[in-house]
């Protein structure tokens, strides 16, 4: 099944949270600039930013209702698969567009996107790129240098690279729906995700354009996620 190419009318951002009051303002702060900066390049086409707060206890919640052009989601979702998941459902219910028309572009609440990253994602998207698997480097102010330093030397962040991460991955609805979604898992989804997007002969772009930079923590949210990349090359102390 190969897609055709069609024009884009609406970019809808999809952030999945878990307790994040700390980080979450960084990061709605720079995926409304790359949304302000998308408006400017592209005033015709329609900009909307969804938030899933999933079984947030800290004041995450407070944090979202910082910016009234975020449109938050509380639910139980227990999972990143499954955030993801109903936060692409949300944001899709509310798109005014036909899923063909529609770019889905994915963060997290701990990443901080560049403020072209929704220009690149569409230029691309307009090429006839169905899906885009973006890079990520983890924040240096947060690791050590050997950590750092092993954490690049296993991944290649350049142009064709070879990885998929949630934090920086656009798709075009209907390819997104062709492929059956976001899988509810625990980890990993992402990558599930671009393996069935691709499987549909959908057109596709592995890019440096538009690095994401997002926590370097050591103990995240969710197992076999980000955090684990990091903690692999140099074990954590035991409690």
């Amino acid at each position: 099944m190969v897609l055709a190419r069609s024009v884009i009318s609406e970019v809808v951002v999809v952030v999945p949270a878990k307790d994040e009051e700390d980080l979450l303002p960084a990061c709605l702060e720079s995926v409304l600039r790359a949304a302000r900066v998308l408006a400017e390049e592209a005033p015709a086409v329609g900009v909307g930013v969804t938030l899933l707060l999933d079984g947030c206890t800290d004041g995450s919640a407070g944090v979202a209702a910082r910016w009234p052009q975020v449109r938050a989601v509380h639910a139980e979702a227990g999972g990143a698969g499954a955030a993801r998941r109903l936060a692409v459902e949300h944001a899709l219910v509310q798109a005014a567009s036909r899923a063909e028309r529609v770019w889905i572009a994915t963060t997290d609440a701990d990443s901080r996107v560049p403020r072209d990253w929704l220009v690149e994602h569409l230029a691309l998207a307009e090429s006839g790129v169905g899906l885009v698997l973006g890079t990520v480097e983890p924040d240096p102010a947060d690791l050590d240098a050997e950590r750092l330093a092993a954490w690049h030397a296993a991944h290649r962040l350049a142009d064709g690279h070879g990885h998929v991460f949630g934090a920086n991955l656009g798709v075009r609805a209907d390819a997104y729906l062709a492929a059956g979604g976001f899988p509810v898992r625990s980890s990993g989804e992402d990558t599930a995700l671009a393996l069935a997007v691709k499987a549909l002969g959908v057109r596709w772009r592995a890019t440096d354009g538009c690095r994401v930079v997002t926590s370097g923590r050591l103990r995240g949210r969710a197992r076999g996620g980000f955090a684990d990349y990091l903690t692999a090359s140099a074990p954590l102390p035991s409690a």
